[in-house]
Parts: structure tokens; C-alpha cells; sequence
């Protein structure tokens, strides 16, 4: 089963077993309560750059989002949708779905053990007839920064920053520190490096101008239709 959710900055690409949007939905507003409690609480969680420390009582959510802000070296919010997405593939696995990918604005919670193709959607000519051939029996992140494509906030040059974790909400924020620190195609290599090393990492590319670079473990890359991948513009519940 495939659906689109999508509530103000959420935008939700789901595809699991039959009969869950509703958890779905609801997952999704569950992690956005959590998050929007905390900023209004604590208006400098929403708008720092910089890591930021959890405080006692806070939500599981805003604690996986203040660790992983730590490793990457950039603000919490920078783990956000990661975040969301995450939430809402743990509850679809509660709820029994053999299968749980999550798409939220690039940023991907992976549950499958049954091998998908991911498409990597950049402004660079080398994607657009290749993707990535995922398949895990536990959710992984995958997840994408761009200074061209997308709503995410990069300070860097780079078409795509990909990143590849056990840990979704570590994945978002090694994306976009992955980002920020390709400033033009000189640093690419020593970006990718520095990021792929970061504790938790599996592995993570990036591309800028014409180049493109990448360290690490990263899943099989095959030919593919990547236009087939995509099943229809986000819509609401």
C-alpha cells in the first residue's frame, strides 16, 4: 500500500502492508506535538544552529534529536523530519506491517527486507538513471541535504548530500552537516570523509558541479527508471 500524508510542513510518502494509514496519521501528529511542545517550551530548540542538550522530561523524540544534533555538529531541528519519519515506520511496524519506508522531504525511515529501489533525486546527470538497491530486516536511514532541491536549509553547494545510518535521526543531521561543509567541488572529498567517520555513519556521497564523491558502505547501485519511482504529488489525509 502506497499514501501520501501531509499536515503544514510535513509532507509524507508512505508505503507499507494494507490498512494503516489512520496509525499512520497518527504517528505523524504525535511526532509533530512532540516537537512543537518543546519549541514552544523552548523557542532557541527551533531556530539554534548548533547542538543543543536535552533536558530531563523531555520526549524520546527531542532526545534522539539533541544526540544525533551532538555527532553531527549541527542544530537539533536539523533532525526533524528524520525524526517524524522514524516515528511513524516504528509504529507501522507495531502495528504488524511487514514492510515500513518513510519518506519525509527527502529523508527516509527503510524497513524492508525484501530489496527496493531508492531513487536519488538531484540535479546532476548522473542520477537519473541509477538508484540504490536497499533491502534491511531493521530501520535504517537514508537521508538527503541540497542547496538546489528541496525545502532543505544547506549552507553548502552541493546538488545532494546522502547519508546512510542505522540511526534515521543521525542519518538527517549528517546530511546536512554533509551539506554545509561542501562549500564547492575542492572540499567534496574531504567532506564525504569527514562525515562517513562520524560514529554511526554506514556511509554517505555527495555531489557538486560535476563532480561526485563517496566513502564508506553504501548499498548496490543499478540502472533505473528513476521517473518510476515516484507515485504521485504529496496530498492530504
Amino acid at each position: 500500500m502506497r499514501f501520501d500524508l501531509s499536515y503544514r510542513e510535513s509532507i509524507l510518502r508512505v508505503v507499507c502492508d494494507d490498512g494503516l494509514r489512520d496509525a499512520a496519521f497518527d504517528a505523524m501528529m504525535e511526532a509533530r506535538y512532540s516537537v512543537e511542545a518543546k519549541i514552544s517550551q523552548d523557542p532557541f530548540f527551533g531556530i539554534t544552529y548548533d547542538p543543543y542538550p536535552s533536558s530531563p522530561g523531555d520526549d524520546d523524540i527531542i532526545r534522539r534529536m539533541c544526540d544525533a544534533s551532538a555527532v553531527a555538529g549541527v542544530g537539533p531541528m536539523a533532525g526533524v523530519a528524520g525524526a517524524v519519519a522514524l516515528h511513524v515506520a516504528e509504529r507501522l511496524i507495531s502495528e504488524g506491517s511487514s514492510h515500513a519506508i518513510v519518506e519525509n522531504g527527502g529523508d527516509i525511515a527503510f524497513y524492508s527486507p525484501e530489496p527496493r529501489l531508492v531513487g536519488i533525486f538531484a540535479d546532476h546527470p548522473v542520477f537519473r538513471d541509477l538508484a540504490f538497491s536497499v533491502s534491511s530486516d531493521r530501520i535504517v536511514g537514508i537521508c538527503s541535504s541540497s542547496r538546489t532541491v528541496g525545502p532543505s536549509v544547506s549552507l553548502g553547494s552541493s546538488s545532494i548530500s546522502t547519508v546512510f545510518a542505522d540511526d534515521v535521526v543521525l542519518a538527517d543531521c549528517c546530511a546536512t552537516a554533509l551539506g554545509n561543509l561542501v562549500r564547492d567541488e575542492s572540499h567534496i572529498q574531504d567532506a564525504v570523509r569527514d562525515i562517513g567517520s562520524r560514529e554511526g555513519v554506514s556511509g554517505c556521497m555527495a555531489c557538486c558541479g560535476d563532480k561526485v564523491a563517496m566513502f564508506g558502505s553504501l548499498p548496490e547501485i543499478v540502472p533505473a527508471d528513476c521517473s518510476e519511482l515516484v507515485y504521485g504529488e504529496p496530498g492530504n489525509r
